[in-house]
């Protein structure tokens, strides 16, 4: 029988708080593995902790420094898989190397696969992550993975909130789906804001697809990077007639010049989870989604379902 000595988290350098809030939820005390550098920078890890035949956890979200934390991840794995570990879990909350997940122009990779393929040869047995920029990349892995969805931890923040006449908007035709859920679980309305790319950094914005005048705006989607995509969207319902606008996003990745855009812009509060270190700034509230990886982490430890959480 699996016992809780049996469960053991590990952090890198990623996020170590998260990790620690983890450990704090299930009760269990966070293990002792050193990540460092030899002196041309190439990492070096040890676990200096007994794990084997212990169901092991290591939590490392992919966010920038993406190599440097992606190496890391895949370096104790490795170090895991030969201290013979009788489980690995990748808990990785935020899954980098995700924007490109098929060929959408000739001569370009796929390296949401690539990275699949290295998690999965480093000796990962399961992969745990929130809000995959793209749901599909599940199918890249060979080996199971539990998605989940931050949306239970956004929606009791947004609740708080109390917005009256309220509306969700998609930032893009590719956040429909998460757009019509948080309807769903409001049961407001639904918008749609038409855009089209011109660059990686770039976003032109066009119309609206909804009735958002003389509303209230949450404006949601799975990550904020430089935020040009929300603010064009927030200039244009203003446009369009929009009163209060709120945002809702699960990956603060807040690449410069994301929070000054996000400062100076029409915007009553951003709302995000930590699954990428961040904390909180003018209009940025932090929400936790430590309690929600904990909780699946007991019940892949204990064989019971998961599936509830994905809701």
């Amino acid at each position: 029988m699996k016992t809780k000595d049996h469960l053991q988290v590990y952090t890198g350098s990623a996020h170590p708080r998260l990790a620690a809030d983890i450990a704090r939820y299930l009760d269990v005390p966070l293990g002792d593995l050193s990540a460092g550098r030899f002196p041309d920078g190439e990492i070096n890890v040890k676990v200096n902790h007994d794990v084997r035949g212990a169901d092991v956890y290591l939590v490392q979200p992919t966010c920038p420094p993406v190599n440097e934390n992606l190496m890391e991840l895949l370096i104790m794995i490795d170090c895991m898989r030969r201290a013979s570990a009788e489980r690995i879990t990748a808990v990785v909350p935020y899954f980098g190397y995700a924007r490109k997940d098929r060929k959408d122009e000739g001569r370009v990779p796929i390296t949401a696969k690539l990275v699949a393929n290295l998690i999965t040869t480093a000796g990962a047995h399961r992969v745990l992550t929130v809000d995959l920029h793209a749901a599909q990349i599940q199918g890249f892995f060979d080996i199971p993975v539990d998605h989940l969805f931050a949306a239970p931890v956004l929606s009791n923040a947004i609740k708080e909130e109390r917005i009256p006449d309220l509306v969700v908007v998609a930032p893009d035709v590719g956040g429909i789906k998460v757009a019509r859920a948080y309807a769903k679980r409001f049961g407001s309305g639904l918008a749609i804001v038409d855009k089209r790319r011109v660059s990686g950094e770039v976003a032109e914005v066009f119309h609206v697809i909804g009735e958002v005048a003389g509303k209230n705006v949450l404006l949601v989607d799975d990550m904020i990077s430089t935020a040009g995509t929300i603010v064009e969207a927030v200039k244009i319902l203003k446009d369009h007639g929009a009163r209060q606008i709120f945002v809702a996003a699960t990956h603060p990745v807040f690449c410069s010049p994301a929070l000054e855009r996000l400062r100076a812009a029409p915007i009553e509060k951003v709302i995000v989870t930590d699954t990428i270190p961040a904390r909180p700034e003018a209009k940025v509230e932090v929400r936790s989604i430590a309690p929600l990886l904990g909780e699946a982490i007991r019940r892949i430890h204990g064989s019971e379902s998961v599936s509830s959480l994905f809701a």
